[in-house]
């Protein structure tokens, strides 16, 4: 098991006894995480607010049903997935637009972009403003199911298990859906790295 896999577990257990510096923590841990996940998914500021509130209330609403201590993240992210199901249904913010992901941004070295090796980019602004727009859209290009499992996977960094739990498919369709993701973006970032030659 993880540290963070420990550390999530005796969260839970603290949250559980009914712990208000756990309680405290917890929000810490998990608002901006959620905010970002919902942001990603929704599309909007006030959508994705609301949603982090929403499923931090929904946690605390129903600790009792976390059954597993060691799952909290998973389980958390789950109520946070359901959450934007019910917000994109009736949001007047329907999804036109994603977050742009400032973190992820690949190196400048002429070979192919590989997703998993990304790093900073110069403190050149101009630059640093285009790659911005190209991941962007290169996000947004992607199926919802495949964007869905990028961020689950790649930025939140849950397990391919995890993952599976959380979006209810099969960890062979979360290995799937992640390598045809990471391509799709890898294609996208190339094709932006020869137009930038």
């Amino acid at each position: 098991m993880t540290a963070t896999a420990t550390s999530d577990a005796q969260l839970a257990r603290e949250l559980m006894n009914g712990s208000k510096d756990a309680f405290d923590r917890f929000v810490d841990t998990y608002y901006g995480k959620l905010f970002r996940y919902s942001f990603t998914v929704c599309g909007q500021r006030e959508d994705a607010e609301e949603i982090a509130q929403e499923t931090l209330m929904k946690v605390f609403e129903t600790l009792d049903q976390l059954r597993d201590p060691q799952r909290l993240k998973p389980w958390v992210f789950r109520i946070a997935k359901n959450a934007c199901l019910m917000k994109r249904r009736k949001s007047i913010f329907a999804p036109s637009a994603e977050l742009s992901l400032d973190q992820l941004k690949p190196p400048r070295n002429g070979a192919g972009l590989e997703i998993a090796d990304w790093s900073a980019l110069p403190d050149d602004l101009a630059a640093d403003s285009e790659l911005h727009r190209a991941l962007t859209n290169a996000i947004q290009q992607l199926p919802e199911m495949y964007r869905t499992v990028f961020l689950l996977r790649d930025i939140e960094e849950l397990s391919t298990e995890a993952t599976a739990h959380v979006l209810e498919v099969t960890e062979d369709v979360v290995k799937q859906r992640l390598h045809r993701a990471r391509l799709a973006l890898r294609k996208s970032l190339d094709v932006y790295a020869k137009e930038m030659k």
